[in-house]
């Protein structure tokens, strides 16, 4: 908004050291609607004009103690808004110049027209006006641009994390669709490859019952073990795929975790691997199948265990927040190649020389059965974190 200090809303003070020159002024000026102060020297009006701020000054050149350049200086330094018109002598037109170097908006020379006088303040006062506006817009615009920059830097951060949201959300469609996809590939499979391999399990076992070579015996052997690893396989298949039979009971999730960390203390311990239980809070207990929610817990401790060889550190960390259960599994290895993170819960992906690639498919379908997520939270050069959630039932 435009600051109108014209006419009888401008304050003006007057310094001269002549009482004629300032007793004129000042009442011209105040017949012309304008609120006069008076000063005789420039001390006197620079603490004026710090108490007062007057919109104009009108300020005498020669004075005795402070000049007027000196005081022109001052009040142009400590403010800014309060412009001034300099009284100087006919023939002083050089130090006018330097007065208006200086920053006096413009002078007067001695003895002045009235009427040139008050025209001359009208122009200043307004100038005045049009240049504190322009003041007042040029930081309204940079407010505005700062705002403006704030907006783009939220929007940007929004649309990031929409982007991401919906990259994992296509993720997981994908990764959903594929073991659809598996489920009526292993359903066919199971049923087209079971009947014959019962028949050959079948044939090998009249082979052996009228065989007394010891060594044929063990090729035998070797043939059951094969026909069992194919049929492990179809069921490893089946559970990625498929819910199996299962049965609903009442499920503390921090004595299953014990539980299950007690089975693997001989490898912890062959491993030289520390288990660090950081058990915060204690969920309610669950319904849910007992055997699914362990194999979630048996893939998770399989998979630390093979990334740290020797002297690692296995974290189990429970927590729940009244809503979910949050059970962390960190590791202390090399960490998952970013390459491979996007395809770790694929069915058949593993970076392991034996793994059958299913640990993780069937922890993600457990997981989803139960209406959870799980996320490979964090993963690098000092480890990786996998992050289950598995909701509470409503209170």
């Amino acid at each position: 908004m435009m600051s109108e200090t014209r006419g009888s809303s401008a304050k003006i003070l007057i310094i001269d050291d002549e009482k004629i020159i300032l007793d004129l002024t000042s009442i011209i000026l105040k017949n012309r609607g304008f609120t006069v102060l008076t000063a005789l020297d420039a001390v006197v009006g620079i603490e004026l004009v710090r108490s007062a701020r007057p919109d104009l000054v009108l300020l005498d050149y020669m004075m005795p103690g402070t000049d007027g350049l000196t005081a022109l200086k001052e009040m142009r330094k400590e403010f800014p808004d309060t412009y001034v018109i300099m009284f100087t002598g006919k023939g002083s037109e050089e130090i006018a110049v330097e007065l208006m170097k200086a920053g006096a908006s413009d002078y007067v020379l001695k003895p002045f027209n009235n009427q040139d006088l008050v025209e001359r303040i009208d122009n200043v006062l307004r100038i005045r006006a049009m240049e504190i506006n322009n003041r007042e817009l040029l930081k309204e615009r940079e407010k505005l641009l700062e705002e403006i920059a704030a907006w783009n830097r939220e929007l940007e951060q929004r649309v990031q994390e929409k982007t991401a949201a919906l990259e994992k959300a296509q993720t997981e469609i994908v990764q959903t669709e594929k073991l659809a996809a598996l489920g009526y590939l292993s359903a066919g499979m199971a049923h087209e490859i079971r009947n014959p391999l019962n028949s050959i399990s079948l044939f090998v076992q009249l082979l052996k019952s009228g065989t007394e070579d010891k060594e044929k015996l063990e090729y035998f052997d070797k043939i059951f073990k094969e026909i069992d690893r194919i049929d492990g396989i179809m069921r490893k298949l089946l559970d990625a795929s498929k819910r199996p039979k299962y049965e609903l009971m009442s499920v503390s999730v921090d004595r299953l975790l014990d539980t299950t960390l007690e089975v693997f203390k001989p490898q912890t311990e062959i491993h030289h691997i520390v288990v660090e239980r950081d058990f915060r809070r204690i969920p309610p207990p669950i319904q849910a199948d007992p055997t699914e929610i362990e194999q979630i817990f048996t893939n998770l401790f399989l998979n630390a265990i093979h990334e740290m060889q020797d002297n690692g550190k296995l974290t189990v960390q429970l927590d729940h927040d009244g809503q979910n259960i949050t059970i962390r599994v960190s590791d202390t290895g090399k960490g998952i190649l970013k390459e491979h993170l996007s395809h770790i819960f694929d069915p058949f992906f593993s970076t392991k020389n034996s793994g059958s690639g299913m640990g993780l498919a069937v922890v993600r379908r457990i997981v989803n059965t139960y209406k959870g997520k799980i996320e490979v939270e964090m993963s690098g050069p000092t480890g990786t974190t996998f992050c289950v959630k598995l909701p509470l039932p409503p209170p």
